[in-house]
């Protein structure tokens, strides 16, 4: 009965209104509004910050792709994450897929945390993307200016860099090229 439930919850999903994210986590339909104003800011300025060196290779190594706010299908229409940012080495993921789906696992994902996901994003996504492989995840947190960087280690999330503030960010799989964090608080 549970697998006849899911494809409801996908076709629910793509029914709610514009303004509303919504994801499949742990077989349960989650909704959220868009994110604040700051919480925007801060995902302009990481994916400035990204898309130039790694992205485009501009003044950086490229060969990634760096997406906003992917519709991540870790299972088709069944296991939905939107995360705040994703992205993939080019030599898993070639191409962008023709639809929103992206069935490939992110390497590298990052949750802006606000108050109202903060509790979801650590204690509900985190282990979800440990379960599928997701090799790197970011949390950042706009109130307390501070960015979490961890990295997946026989399946548990290894926390390898904790910065604030105006600290350099030169974390994998991103250390090729630093940008300051203040960048995102501006």
């Amino acid at each position: 009965m549970n697998a006849i439930l899911k494809p409801i919850l996908y076709e629910q999903l793509m029914a709610l209104p514009e303004h509303v994210t919504g994801e499949i986590l742990n077989g349960e339909l989650q909704a959220m509004p868009r994110p604040s104003g700051r919480h925007g800011l801060v995902g302009r300025g990481l994916g400035f910050n990204l898309s130039g060196p790694f992205d485009f290779g501009r003044g950086g190594p490229g060969g990634w792709w760096i997406i906003t706010e992917p519709e991540v299908h870790f299972i088709r229409d069944m296991e939905v994450a939107v995360p705040d940012l994703a992205g993939w080495r080019r030599e898993r993921m070639p191409n962008i897929p023709d639809d929103h789906r992206f069935e490939v696992v992110p390497d590298w994902v990052c949750e802006i945390l606000s108050p109202s996901t903060a509790k979801k994003d650590r204690v509900v996504k985190l282990p979800i993307y440990a379960r599928y492989g997701v090799q790197h995840v970011w949390i950042v947190d706009p109130l307390a200016q501070t960015l979490e960087a961890f990295e997946l280690q026989e399946g548990r999330w290894m926390l390898i860099a904790t910065l604030k503030d105006d600290d350099q960010v030169a974390v994998p799989p991103f250390d090729a090229v630093a940008f300051s964090l203040a960048d995102l608080w501006a």
